[in-house]
């Protein structure tokens, strides 16, 4: 389990003047429940080299797992190194079109999103009608101080056209087969991104279930709209991480707004955070309800997230994310997106030559058609323009 953070609930119930007392206690019961539930451990395969049965219940029951220790040393360090590296090549105000570290900053020049910023400890999304208006209410939002910053990073939107350790990440072995045991052999990606949150500066994400196509689709399942690998760099608490409320995947588009008011404050009954240690990987069901508070705390986080899809979910079907809205994800569509697949797997395959490389069906030998080199990522320069978002 990650180390002691009682500093850091402190530090974030103070925050909340009157309400500090309820706020510690939510903080500290959560966290208590988060480590009695039975949905954490190494990735386990079964014969048949399905996801292992006591796992895949798991996450039907509670709507994510944590894969504990997945990510080697080694990645995990190329991970912590690469996210440094961007750090260096984000400007250093919101729009900026050079680098700190001089030059053009990441992603200038490019047409898609990239960089997102915000006023620290804000709640950006929350209440507004982006994305589609899933964030129905905004969450608190405590004063950063008279030393923060205008604004500060905290997504980091099609993250595999700049880091060469997440493009590796993306094609872990262990984390396909789990895709594959879920969605099938033809799963098909949805998009990836990282999630900042800096201690005294990281923006809360407020309260909402993913997925905008599905909810009256007279096949609707738990498993409709996919879900999201979520791999932790530096780990997560319950001041800086995700919290989620278990089950809630089940239950169809649910009116978070009637949830909050019905409790009386943002601290929805039943949530509780997901803690993890550096190189856990959590999959989190993107139906669940979920959100993040402000990072009010003394630990940073990085989350790399990327997401799939099992492909009837998606087939000829109207996108409903922010690139790709109105466009019909037909086979060629989907197939240009998947590329990116191909690519990881062979610069993984670079890197970890000792390690058994996924097999991808839909490219089963057509893997040379994506070789991976050093003008890879400039090739890939807006892939996520194309994301399959649903």
């Amino acid at each position: 389990m990650p180390q002691d953070i009682s500093k850091s609930i402190e530090a974030c119930a103070a925050h909340y003047g009157n309400d500090a007392d309820a706020m510690r206690d939510y903080l500290i019961t959560g966290q208590e429940r988060a480590r009695s539930l039975p949905n954490r451990g190494p990735v386990k395969f079964d014969e048949n080299g399905k996801l292992d049965p006591a796992i895949r219940a798991a996450y039907s029951k509670y709507g994510f797992y944590i894969f504990e220790d997945a990510l080697g040393s080694a990645e995990l360090q190329d991970l912590q190194n690469d996210m440094e590296a961007m750090r260096e090549k984000f400007p250093s105000r919101a729009g900026g079109k050079e680098a700190r570290s001089g030059g053009p900053a990441l992603g200038f020049g490019h047409k898609g999103l990239n960089l997102l910023w915000s006023k620290p400890l804000a709640d950006p999304f929350g209440g507004t009608a982006l994305a589609n208006g899933r964030h129905q209410v905004k969450l608190f939002e405590p004063d950063a101080g008279k030393d923060a910053p205008e604004a500060a990073p905290f997504l980091l939107v099609g993250s595999l056209q700049f880091s060469e350790s997440c493009l590796r990440l993306y094609a872990h072995p262990d984390m396909l087969r789990v895709a594959q045991s879920i969605h099938g052999e033809d799963f098909a990606p949805f998009n990836e991104v990282l999630f900042i949150k800096d201690p005294g500066l990281g923006a809360a994400v407020s309260w909402h279930q993913d997925g905008d196509t599905h909810w009256d689709n007279p096949n609707f399942d738990e498993d409709i709209h996919g879900f999201n690998f979520m791999a932790q760099l530096y780990g997560s608490t319950a001041v800086n991480g995700v919290w989620v409320v278990p089950g809630s995947h089940k239950e169809g588009r649910l009116d978070i707004a009637d949830l909050v008011d019905k409790a009386g404050s943002e601290r929805l009954p039943g949530a509780i955070p997901i803690i993890c240690n550096p190189g856990d990987v959590v999959i989190n069901n993107r139906q669940l309800v979920h959100g993040s508070f402000a990072n009010t705390g003394f630990e940073r986080r990085v989350s790399a997230n990327f997401g799939f899809h099992r492909r009837s979910s998606i087939q000829d079907v109207k996108g409903a994310g922010i690139h790709s809205e109105s466009v019909i994800y037909d086979d060629a569509h989907i197939k240009e997106r998947s590329r990116v697949i191909g690519y990881a797997i062979n610069a993984r395959k670079e890197r970890f030559p000792k390690e058994t490389p996924f097999d991808y069906k839909p490219f089963s030998g057509q893997l040379q058609n994506y070789p991976w080199g050093p003008d890879v990522l400039a090739s890939l320069k807006d892939y996520n323009m194309m994301d399959l978002s649903i």
